[in-house]
């Protein structure tokens, strides 16, 4: 099943050719199977992770508002140990995050060997929010897509896996769901007047992702659009992703682990040998 839209480096990216409503030739009555299947599967690879302990992974999660950052969240936690896995949300830099350079707050967060790091939001907002509100000159933002590619270059060649996700809706399909949001009441916590102020800037944001994306997907760190009107697909589509990338390590963590039980089986014979 086709369940995203991987973006080779030099890609021209326009948002508007992708469908949000896309479902990948699936149905929505077969996604419980497939979503039980994809969950036993990322489970077993991230406990393989956990354990052998060689990489790490970061998963990076960039949407509009309402695009369903959280709800994906929820999803992937269900299906990975908590042990090793960890959610770091990026609001508003604090007085001291902005007093450093802009990948500080973010490069503290980033995962060690054998860990998972869910990013809701990340340093793209230093390229996408600070772009299209002008909070510092275009001669310093337009500088950082350099060094996002450097940053995770440095990732990636410390054994991390980065696995980029833009969740990709529609501007009706927010509205619908900003509106859900004032008509119930399960969901009114999550009311902000800044998310209906920020959709004012809809076409800006739009071109800011699709510069975002352009620039800062590369081999090693590519990015995925997931379309994202259908809370479903998103989710299945995501983990599926995130299954395909872990898979080739497999066999390399299972011998990791092999070699590992090896080791603890002659110190354990080494212990009993001893004189009692």
């Amino acid at each position: 099943m086709s369940v995203n839209h991987k973006i080779e480096p030099g890609t021209k990216v326009d948002l508007r050719k992708i469908d949000p409503e896309s479902q990948g030739g699936l149905l929505k009555t077969d996604a419980a199977m497939h979503s039980a299947r994809l969950g036993q599967r990322l489970a077993y690879l991230a406990d393989l992770l956990y354990f052998a302990g060689q990489h790490s992974v970061l998963i990076v999660l960039q949407g509009m508002d309402t695009s369903g950052k959280d709800g994906t969240i929820r999803c992937l936690l269900q299906s990975v140990n908590t042990q090793g896995a960890h959610v770091h949300p990026f609001k508003v830099p604090s007085h001291v995050e902005i007093a450093h350079d802009f990948l500080w707050r973010c490069h503290q967060k980033t995962p060690g060997k054998g860990e998972m790091s869910i990013f809701n939001r990340s340093y793209y907002e230093d390229v996408l929010v600070v772009r299209v509100h002008g909070l510092v000159p275009e001669t310093k933002w337009s500088q950082r897509y350099e060094h996002i590619n450097h940053f995770e270059k440095l990732l990636t060649d410390n054994e991390t896996i980065v696995l980029k996700f833009f969740l990709h809706i529609s501007l009706d399909e927010q509205e619908q769901r900003l509106l859900e949001r004032e008509n119930e009441v399960e969901k009114s916590w999550k009311l902000s007047v800044g998310d209906w102020k920020e959709r004012v800037l809809w076409d800006d944001y739009q071109k800011a992702y699709e510069v975002a994306i352009e620039k800062c997907s590369t081999e090693s760190a590519p990015w995925q659009i997931i379309p994202a009107n259908k809370k479903w697909y998103r989710n299945l589509a995501i983990m599926q992703a995130i299954v395909d990338a872990l898979e080739p390590y497999e066999r390399g963590w299972l011998t990791k682990l092999e070699e590992i039980g090896v080791k603890a089986k002659a110190e354990l014979a080494v212990f009993k040998a001893l004189p009692k």
